[in-house]
């Protein structure tokens, strides 16, 4: 028995050969920048198809893609838009905590797909498209923890370099400035 709602039928142009995927991109683009109508976006898509001696999509099938496609970027925006929300009210490592997570997210995502269609339910692409996601999750927790890392050693430096200068124009005792380094930043 099923498991709730199928994926359905595929679309027409979901059913192009590879050799149409840089048509298919070039449309996708085009609606996104919403500079031309769909109905010119549609004929010119047709013809760059018939240069590759494919057959043309019917204008509904066109249609139904397009809002399918308008719906992602809209979700992609709003996704965005919310990210850049939150992100300006954090604070430096509340940013890298919150890269860390959506990572993980992106992994678990992967792994479920994974485990719930095997390997006999991928294609290629899919699979190259699952190691890419994986991978730039895995690129942005390791960005994320070196800004900051770097970030720290900065302030490291900043902080050793005030402790010598307080040290040396208030006469504090070695053993004084050593206890502070450590006990406000564990260092040294």
């Amino acid at each position: 028995m099923g498991e709730g709602k199928g994926r359905g039928q595929i679309s027409s142009i979901e059913a192009l050969p590879d050799e149409a995927d840089l048509a298919v991109a070039w449309a996708a683009q085009e609606l996104r920048e919403r500079k031309r109508t769909a109905v010119d976006i549609h004929a010119e898509f047709n013809h760059k198809l018939a240069d590759l001696g494919l057959e043309p999509i019917s204008s509904s099938a066109f249609g139904r893609h397009s809002m399918a496609m308008a719906q992602i970027a809209r979700r992609i925006e709003d996704t965005r838009a919310i990210t850049q929300t939150l992100t300006e009210r954090l604070e430096p490592g509340q940013t890298d905590d919150l890269t860390i997570m959506v990572a993980e997210t992106i992994k678990t995502l992967v792994f479920e797909l994974l485990n719930k269609h095997g390997e006999a339910g991928l294609t290629p692409k899919d699979a190259m498209e699952m190691a890419s996601a994986l991978k730039s999750a895995v690129n942005a927790q390791k960005v994320s923890s070196d800004r900051r890392r770097a970030v720290e050693a900065d302030l490291a430096k900043k902080v050793d370099a005030v402790l010598d200068k307080v040290s040396t124009e208030k006469g504090l005792p070695a053993t004084i400035v050593a206890q502070l380094r450590k006990e406000f930043f564990g260092m040294k």
